[in-house]
């Protein structure tokens, strides 16, 4: 999404750039009230209406806007008390249609931050379901929503960016980045699942001609410099991890796998080699998503997300934020609902309908 790119909805109408911006140029150079006021109801009647400002539409600066929004606006100097308060609201929407301000690590306009309906800025997640369109699928366990990636390349990343996700799975992120028009590099230490994974990607259409690969390798060990050298960069702009909830799901027979280390601490100090790999190759001020949850043990509520967020803070990052996001019953447990269900009344634990997303920045 370019930065004067603004998401169209079913609300979203195209109207002339150019001249909606001299229209609110000339109403802004009027001193008196009344006609001031006649002039912005006008335009507001004309914004309703539409084809007051859809004219021309062979001319290039053809923008959508979310007419809504644009009412709101004009509704808000309409009602200002002073006319100094009125000329102000008109400055700020003039601001907002004719100019554009992001900031250093995504492309939202902030001056028309309202309009990104579909930018999470909430530390609690409740989403229903997986997305399943493109080229999405279900089939590998353990595999987060696609969810996760788009709404944190949306947040921490621009158009063309680099993302390397870690634990690349399924290839989820890949996906997302084929989507967004971000750069994506996959570490996936299982050969088999790398091989589907890469199918899968390249059947998202690729309308950015963007890089989306997946590369074979343990994120603990894999030489990033010599990795990112073969796509021509030194550094990535996101870094995501996803990895194993230590033994809730064995992912394959692979010692070197984390979700066959024996013990917590051995996970968290084979996790803590992945942090420390990783980081150098994370571009300075820019984020890592580190996306897990927490377990049982012999009884035992382990706060695996929380120890693995020590584990990332001791590596130079600071911690800007704690995502609590609903987690569905895993296929296991939906077959065997009434069971689990019986088990936490007799155990006296509660079953698990949660994970973390951390978000840091590398300092």
């Amino acid at each position: 999404m370019m930065s004067e790119e603004i998401p169209v909805t079913n609300n979203s109408a195209l109207f002339n750039k150019e001249r909606l911006i001299l229209m609110l140029s000339e109403i802004a150079a009027i001193n008196d009230i009344f006609i001031f006021k006649t002039k912005v109801s006008d335009l507001k009647t004309a914004i309703s209406e539409s084809d007051g400002l859809i004219s021309n539409l062979e001319s290039t600066d053809v923008n959508p806007f979310r007419r809504d929004l644009l009412i709101a606006e004009l509704d808000q100097i309409l009602e200002a008390q002073t006319f100094e308060r009125a000329k102000y609201y008109l400055k700020r929407l003039e601001k907002g249609v004719s100019q554009v301000k992001t900031g250093k690590v995504n492309d939202i306009n902030l001056y028309r931050w309202k309009e990104y309906d579909g930018v999470i800025t909430d530390s609690l997640w409740v989403i229903p379901k997986r997305d399943t369109s493109g080229a999405h699928l279900g089939w590998y366990w353990g595999n987060f929503i696609p969810q996760i990636p788009h709404q944190m390349m949306l947040r921490y990343t621009k158009e063309n960016d680099w993302v390397l996700d870690a634990f690349a799975g399924s290839g989820t992120t890949m996906i997302e980045c084929r989507k967004l028009g971000r750069n994506g590099i996959g570490i996936e230490l299982n050969r088999e699942i790398a091989r589907r994974a890469g199918d899968l990607i390249v059947e998202e259409p690729n309308t950015f001609n963007i890089t989306s690969e997946i590369v074979v390798g343990d994120a603990k060990s894999i030489n990033y410099s010599e990795t990112l050298a073969r796509f021509g960069i030194q550094e990535v702009q996101l870094l995501i991890m996803h990895p194993p909830y230590h033994d809730i799901i064995p992912f394959s027979d692979d010692e070197d796998d984390l979700s066959n280390s024996e013990t917590t601490e051995e996970f968290l100090a084979v996790f803590a080699q992945v942090v420390k790999n990783a980081t150098p190759v994370l571009e300075k001020e820019r984020f890592l998503a580190l996306v897990i949850g927490d377990k049982y043990a012999r009884g035992e509520w382990v706060p695996l997300g929380f120890y693995c967020m020590q584990e990332v803070l001791k590596h130079g990052y600071l911690l800007k934020s704690i995502i609590v996001k609903n987690f569905d019953e895993t296929r296991a447990k939906r077959e065997q609902k009434e069971l689990w269900r019986y088990r936490a009344l007799a155990g006296g634990f509660y079953l698990f309908k949660h994970e973390y997303i951390f978000v840091f920045q590398k300092q």
